[in-house]
């Protein structure tokens, strides 16, 4: 039987209730076994010289998941050198988990028109099957754009993989900008995130 498994990549910064919420209705939506969390050292569209440390980002995500069964943390986008593509991660979780699994790749939906940038991007939604979680404000998908970019098959792929979860209005974005403005964060993040990032005066964060 095959092992229906999700990736579920991010700066994580910080990792908040939303990104635990659209994992475990994607998660229960498609039956799956369980989903990886993969905090990401240097995203490709974003300046790694304004992220957190790494090293504060991972242990904020194993907090954030700890007893959890349907959750798992991972550091290979973190310890792996060069930036970090979602393809070459693909690539490495299909040798780890095997033949039996199916990959799954978590994305906001207002990530799908950024999809034909992507390393590989063809090979890459023939490779996994690509989940696009319904967020806020998300743009309009322009599917004939998307079409001309990745093939019709390819799209009609994407368009399958969208899943509706609930609609929560949170960014990590809007957490830090609560933290810099001495605003409180609580119940948008897990409890030990809000601690740590007290304890450890993350994002200007002071008591």
């Amino acid at each position: 039987m095959a092992k229906l498994v999700a990736l579920f990549g991010g700066s994580f910064d910080p990792v908040h209730i939303g990104h635990l919420i659209i994992a475990r209705a994607v998660a229960e939506s498609l039956d799956l076994e369980r989903v990886i969390m993969l905090p990401s050292a240097r995203p490709p569209h974003k300046n790694p010289a304004t992220l957190a440390d790494p090293t504060h980002r991972a242990r904020m995500v194993r907090l954030a998941i700890d007893d959890e069964p349907l959750f798992e943390f991972s550091d290979y986008d973190l310890t792996r050198s060069g930036p970090t593509y979602t393809f070459d991660t693909i690539e490495h979780f299909a040798t780890v988990t095997g033949p039996s699994s199916h990959l799954h790749w978590i994305i906001g939906a207002d990530s799908l028109t950024e999809i034909p940038t992507w390393k590989n991007a063809a090979q890459l939604i023939d490779r996994c099957r690509i989940i696009s979680a319904s967020r806020p404000h998300s743009p309009e998908v322009n599917w004939r754009q998307l079409s001309e970019s990745v093939g019709e098959s390819r799209a009609h792929k994407l368009r399958e993989g969208m899943i509706e979860t609930p609609m929560i209005d949170i960014s990590s974005t809007q957490i830090r900008n609560r933290i810099e403005n001495g605003y409180s964060i609580r119940h948008l993040v897990p409890d030990l995130v809000h601690d740590y990032i007290y304890e450890h005066h993350l994002y200007g964060a002071r008591v």
